[in-house]
């Protein structure tokens, strides 16, 4: 198989060319600009490369539900030019080959549990942390899509008592992208979070938030493993503060054995590294391509 990756970035598009086995073959990125640039990029990127499907996880919010007038399209977007844009319907009509469509961070769960920190488990939940706060949610072998899909960068936090930052989300001020994200760490400390030392409080203080993101998110989905990527998390201190926070939080409540002593391998980097969101998006097209394949066959 010849799988097209499209991991759709709200800052930067990557393109790549795999496998089924989730190996990278090639690949390309250029900046996210207006829809009408980007995917002529993409587009020429893919005009020779002879692909039997393509996967991409795009930045969101997008229409996920197949029976839906605007399947396919990304929704409510302040992105300039993409809200409202017909993603998956611009790709078909140049490239007659199937299409995988699902949001950039859930396709990065997909491919943690096909190729990397998850594989062999039926369930994980992945977090993007940098420009924003992401959640990808695969559950009992599948996506979570449900009315839309997970937004669970935007769930409401407790204030740490410290804390008099405002919150920069445009929607909900202090959610927890609001609160966590690498805008928000760069308007609360005046400075760039990849400048700030190990010891600075804004780690205590970012551990604090992304915890009970991680405890609602045990409590409510069960996941057999939590994966956090993203800039932010490039900061590897924050693991071992994270942890100490969740089982401060879950206070033994709930007593799985990967939580009360394995928490280190519970909660965990991606495997994948930068590969994730790229691995998911080939996922997403070796899903496809199976799709349109098993349907031939029951046809016949």
């Amino acid at each position: 198989m010849r799988i097209g990756a499209i991991e759709a970035g709200g800052t930067k598009f990557v393109c790549g060319v795999g496998n089924e086995l989730g190996e990278i073959e090639d690949r390309v990125h250029f900046p996210t600009r207006r829809p009408e640039e980007t995917m002529e990029n993409v587009i020429a990127y893919f005009r020779d490369k002879r692909v039997d499907s393509i996967g991409i996880g795009s930045f969101g919010p997008i229409d996920l539900e197949h029976s839906s007038p605007t399947y396919g399209y990304v929704t409510t977007t302040p992105k300039p030019g993409w809200s409202g844009y017909n993603f998956v319907g611009t790709l078909k009509s140049v490239f007659d080959v199937p299409v995988g469509w699902d949001t950039d961070v859930n396709a990065a769960a997909l491919g943690e549990a096909t190729w990397g920190a998850a594989q062999g488990l039926d369930s994980c939940v992945y977090y993007t942390i940098g420009t924003g706060v992401g959640v990808g949610v695969y559950t009992e072998g599948n996506l979570v899509h449900g009315l839309v899909h997970p937004e669970g960068g935007h769930i409401l936090t407790r204030r740490h008592p410290n804390d008099d930052f405002a919150g920069n989300c445009p929607y909900h001020g202090d959610c927890l992208e609001g609160m966590a994200a690498g805008p928000a760490l760069e308007a609360r400390w005046k400075a760039k979070g990849d400048t700030l030392p190990e010891d600075h409080p804004a780690w205590e203080m970012e551990a604090f938030y992304i915890a009970q993101a991680i405890s609602n998110v045990i409590l409510t989905l069960s996941p057999k493993k939590v994966i956090l990527g993203g800039g932010v998390m490039k900061q590897a201190q924050l693991f071992p503060m994270i942890r100490a926070q969740v089982g401060s939080i879950l206070n033994g409540y709930v007593s799985a054995k990967s939580i009360v002593s394995d928490i280190e391998h519970y909660i965990v980097a991606p495997k994948l590294g930068d590969n994730a969101g790229l691995c998911g998006a080939l996922a997403l097209g070796v899903r496809a391509l199976d799709s349109r394949t098993n349907v031939r066959s029951s046809i016949q």
